[in-house]
């Protein structure tokens, strides 16, 4: 595939499951349009017009031309440039290795990691939280991680790359969507009984089942596998975690009993034990391999071709059927 081509399937498809649904994604496409074409012509010139076509700002081509031929791609969950100096070396050896695919957002993705923070609103929107209300928890949070990524040095990894002339891509949010999608549907279907069912449920998941033997499993960190499970909100996209005054109004407005996630930070976890909503965590680098697991299927399928990969960071390739 081209890289461009490939670049493009990975968003479409971060897009077709995306837990907003496509209508709303393209009605923010359209704000995002027309707020570029009331800008002044100087303004326009600074726009990052990619934010035009693609709805995830921490999902970019950091590096490539669209026309590069992609047959072999290295794909890890954190690309750094000690991963950039490995694909070198793979290179030299033999390896194809015509794209460095990562993960978590580098570069000009890192850098607008709030952005796409806004649609954390609409997923708890869609649990029963009133719009107005998730809106106003988020707010003060998408600040402060704007804060917290704005002196990092995100062109590392990146300018690496570019010395080396081998493409990079980073789909952070698509990828995210896919495990939250596959997740929810799964809870949905099954609507375990307790707790400890939820864990039941994510063990027969090829990527959960292997974290576990690496000793990287599954982890009660709220509640206890005994009790209920009520509703299961699986939370795994948007950006990183929201605020920590959602679980009350999670607890107030729905019928959420029990939150899977990646992680947590220990005060979110302290208020969920607060409001008795269990909290499960499925383990960060499991759910991120399922997500860009599930996302490489779909941009092959798309593209109606197969990419040699070659796992790294933390990465590791489960191939699934339809």
């Amino acid at each position: 595939m081209k890289l461009k081509r490939l670049f493009d399937a990975a968003i479409a498809h971060g897009v077709s499951v995306d837990p907003r649904g496509k209508a709303k994604v393209r009605k923010e496409l359209k704000k995002v349009s027309a707020a570029y074409e009331d800008l002044k012509d100087d303004a326009k010139k600074r726009f990052d017009t990619e934010r035009l076509t693609n709805p995830y700002s921490d999902s970019r081509i950091l590096y490539g031309g669209d026309d590069a031929d992609v047959r072999g791609a290295l794909v890890g969950i954190d690309m750094d440039v000690g991963e950039i100096l490995l694909a070198d070396r793979l290179r030299e050896r033999g390896g194809r290795v015509d794209l460095i695919w990562a993960h978590h957002p580098k570069g000009a993705g890192v850098a607008r990691l709030g952005d796409v923070m806004a649609m954390q609103a609409d997923i708890l929107s869609g649990f029963g939280v009133p719009i107005n209300a998730a809106q106003g928890l988020l707010e003060p949070r998408i600040k402060e991680v704007e804060r917290r990524v704005l002196p990092g040095n995100h062109m590392r990894a990146v300018d690496a790359a570019k010395l080396l002339g081998i493409p990079m891509i980073c789909t952070h949010t698509p990828a995210d969507n896919c495990v939250a999608d596959y997740l929810q549907k799964i809870f949905n279907r099954k609507k375990p009984d307790t707790v400890g069912d939820v864990l039941d449920v994510l063990r027969s998941i090829p990527e959960y089942e292997e974290a576990e033997r690496d000793s990287m499993g599954l982890k009660i960190v709220a509640g206890s596998a005994k009790r209920a499970a009520g509703r299961v909100f699986v939370d795994m996209t948007g950006g990183t975690s929201g605020s920590e005054k959602a679980f009350e109004t999670l607890a107030n407005t729905s019928d959420i009993g029990t939150i899977v996630g990646m992680h947590i930070p220990e005060k979110h976890r302290e208020e969920a034990e607060k409001h008795h909503i269990s909290v499960v965590i499925a383990g960060h680098m499991a759910s991120d391999t399922l997500g860009m697991n599930l996302l490489i299927d779909g941009v092959e399928k798309a593209g109606k071709t197969k990419l040699s990969v070659i796992e790294c960071s933390g990465f590791r390739r489960h191939k699934r059927k339809g």
